[in-house]
């Protein structure tokens, strides 16, 4: 299918941070889906090119840059104080998120004084200790005061010597009762405002503050868009009204509300690879991907980072699951129906192949896809033309089919129960995700972030190490699970909550061992007298009959459990319960 798609030539390229030159402000195409904007009011989030960060750290706009860490709230309240100082003193600064790992590569990069003070909140000291050192050394030498503020000292694990000459470089601000606090006491200001948006953002601004802060670090993870950040803190130290944001900020704020919950968190090699991969298709958006996964790894996540990451990402994201409908169902489902097409059909209606049209389209459980429908389908990715159904004429469609399973398609190809030319349209691109207990070490930041955002705290160490001992067959699902029954109930020992978990999973966790075949009826032995049993002279002569017969038996040996009942026969858990009808 070719591509139909442009990008929109009145979009709007506006910067957030005004105080940022045009130099730092290169975009590098951060977009979010905007199905719902005019095409004159199309906004764009822009980001510093990551080509163009060097040329950036040399032309700073101001005398004073603030470096605020990623993740804590309190991290961008003590930025904005910061800031709120300067501007008492009529001077103004830059401000830019970063991490204990750039760093030390960071300030070492700046090779003549861009600044006359920098300041540090929530960044660790330990991401490479004698560059960072040697960094601050020169900067010291230079004139540029850098000044570190913390509510924990500098870490053990930085070699006595090294820690010593950072010492020596910095100028150390260190409060054990909280890093506001710590900045409160340098520069002598009221921090009422920032400690209820820390601690307990009750009013409707604060919680519009926190959604926009949360907005940009999702957008700084997903799209390493690194102006969002410095320009929510901008607003909170400028007490800005919410109906003052730019029109772009107010799209990121819905762009994350709608996705925020869904991300890849983790820092494993096989997460990091995940990522990597779905960084390298995205922008191949012609390209068909087939996603392999467990029940619970996140296949619909993938598919809609794959969307939000490629030339379709202001185009419509459709996710459908083939399982939803019966089998005679799919044909309207997938290409729409002409008024009177059928029973029921009142009004003419478009498919989910028109509705798509230009974006992406995600199938889920495209195993579970009945071999007459995956005729239908074939059809129209061979050509990507379609007719509604009970109509005439043909229609074009541009989609970018993502498809996703937990089953093995090629041994479902070989089994006769996928078509094999299907499937090949399908294969283009493989991506699978890995399982919880192939990456246990990202439980810590999964659980520990969702508890931060829906405790307000983070977890204790002996829980985290409570829950990385369990091996989630349900997967991040399960994860989940455990943590909100544990914020239900008001009970925090994750020991006692997996071991009742253990409990109600043990038929799950013995299926993950024993692969549950198809039954097939036992053999019947004859009498003695070479009469026929009475049970087969009951078998009745029709073949459906004999079907739904056999379909009972298995149910009623699973002890009427649908889920073992359809994995037994192989089939779909609807298709099971038509035979049980």
């Amino acid at each position: 299918m070719k591509s139909s798609h442009k990008k929109h030539a009145n979009e709007i390229v506006s910067p957030i941070n005004s105080s940022i030159p045009p130099e730092f402000s290169q975009t590098e195409t951060i977009l979010f889906p905007e199905n719902d904007l005019k095409k004159h009011d199309r906004g764009v989030i822009v980001m510093p090119g990551r080509k163009n960060r060097r040329k950036a750290k040399a032309k700073m706009s101001s005398n004073n840059l603030i470096l605020t860490g990623w993740g804590w709230p309190e991290y961008a309240c003590a930025a904005a104080l910061a800031l709120r100082y300067f501007q008492k003193k009529n001077e103004d600064a830059d401000i830019l998120g970063m991490s204990t790992r750039r760093l030390p590569e960071f300030l070492d990069e700046m090779k003549s004084p861009v600044c006359r003070r920098i300041l540090i909140f929530g960044i660790g000291l330990a991401g490479d200790p004698e560059r960072l050192a040697s960094a601050l050394k020169r900067l010291k030498t230079a004139g540029v005061r850098v000044i570190w503020f913390s509510a924990l000292p500098l870490p053990e694990s930085i070699p006595e010597k090294t820690a010593s000459e950072i010492r020596g470089a910095l100028d150390i601000r260190e409060n054990g009762d909280g890093l506001l606090e710590a900045t409160a006491m340098e520069f002598k200001l009221p921090i009422d405002d920032l400690v209820l948006l820390r601690d307990n953002p009750r009013n409707a601004y604060l919680r519009a503050c926190m959604t926009l802060l949360d907005a940009a670090m999702y957008a700084y993870r997903n799209y390493q868009d690194e102006v969002s950040y410095g320009a929510a803190i901008r607003h909170i130290a400028n007490r800005d009204p919410e109906k003052s944001w730019t029109t772009a900020e107010h799209k990121l704020m819905e762009h994350y509300q709608r996705y925020g919950g869904r991300e890849l968190a983790g820092k494993s090699d096989a997460n990091l690879e995940l990522l990597t991969q779905i960084n390298q298709v995205a922008p191949h958006d012609e390209v068909r991907v087939l996603i392999y996964g467990e029940s619970g790894t996140g296949k619909e996540t993938v598919a809609q980072l794959i969307h939000n990451k490629s030339p379709r990402k202001g185009e419509p994201f459709l996710a459908f699951n083939c399982s939803s409908v019966t089998p005679n169902l799919l044909e309207s489902r997938f290409f729409g129906h002409e008024k009177g097409s059928f029973t029921g059909a009142n009004e003419r209606k478009d498919g989910l192949f028109a509705l798509a049209n230009g974006g992406t389209l995600f199938l889920d459980e495209i195993g579970e896809l009945p071999l007459e429908a995956q005729g239908i389908l074939l059809r129209v990715l061979e050509g990507g033309r379609f007719t509604r159904l009970g109509g005439t004429e043909e229609l074009e469609t541009n989609v970018r089919l993502i498809t996703a399973t937990n089953r093995d398609l090629a041994a479902m190809v070989r089994d006769g129960k996928f078509r094999e030319d299907l499937f090949f349209r399908l294969n283009v691109i493989q991506i699978r995700i890995p399982p919880l207990r192939e990456r246990i070490s990202d439980v810590k930041q999964i659980a520990d972030g969702w508890w931060l955002k829906h405790c307000g705290h983070h977890l204790k160490q002996e829980q985290i190490t409570a829950l990385m001992t369990y091996d989630y067959p349900g997967n991040v699902r399960e994860l989940i699970n455990l943590l909100e029954r544990a914020t239900v109930f008001e009970n925090p020992d994750f020991a006692k909550i997996i071991e009742d978990n253990r409990f109600m999973t043990t038929n799950l966790r013995a299926r993950e061992k024993v692969e549950v075949k198809p039954v097939s009826p036992p053999e019947r032995p004859s009498t003695a007298n070479g009469a026929k049993p009475a049970d087969l002279v009951n078998v009745p002569d029709e073949l459906e009959s004999v079907i739904r017969l056999h379909v009972r038996r298995v149910y009623e040996k699973y002890d009427h459990n649908l889920t073992k009942t359809a994995e037994a026969l192989q089939i779909a858990r609807n298709t099971l319960k038509k035979y049980l009808k």
